[in-house]
């Protein structure tokens, strides 16, 4: 690793999920004003996260799909109708003149 690439402000902090309660121990340079005590009965800054792996849908297999086959028919409604809004209005351009 290189030296000195880290700054000062490089220490452990703990991170908690607020969703699921999961917390977990890495380094980080996020501030905090809150402190908690880890397992190891050490003291250590807390960061609340308001997701992270322990509660995404992508992680916990909770991922909702888009139902696209839906979407596909409202989208080709809506061009029949704008297709039709269009021969209509020049339709009534042709009867004008």
């Amino acid at each position: 690793m290189k030296k000195d690439i880290h700054p000062e402000s490089y220490r452990p902090v703990v991170f908690k999920d607020s969703a699921s309660g999961f917390t977990f121990l890495s380094k980080s340079c996020a501030r905090s004003k809150q402190t908690v005590t880890w397992e190891d009965g050490n003291e250590y800054p807390l960061v609340v996260l308001g997701i992270s792996s322990a509660s995404h849908p992508f992680y916990t297999g909770q991922q909702v799909f888009v139902d696209t086959a839906g979407r596909v028919d409202k989208f080709q409604q809506r061009m029949a109708k704008t297709k039709a809004a269009q021969e209509k209005a020049a339709s009534f351009k042709k009867k004008r003149r």
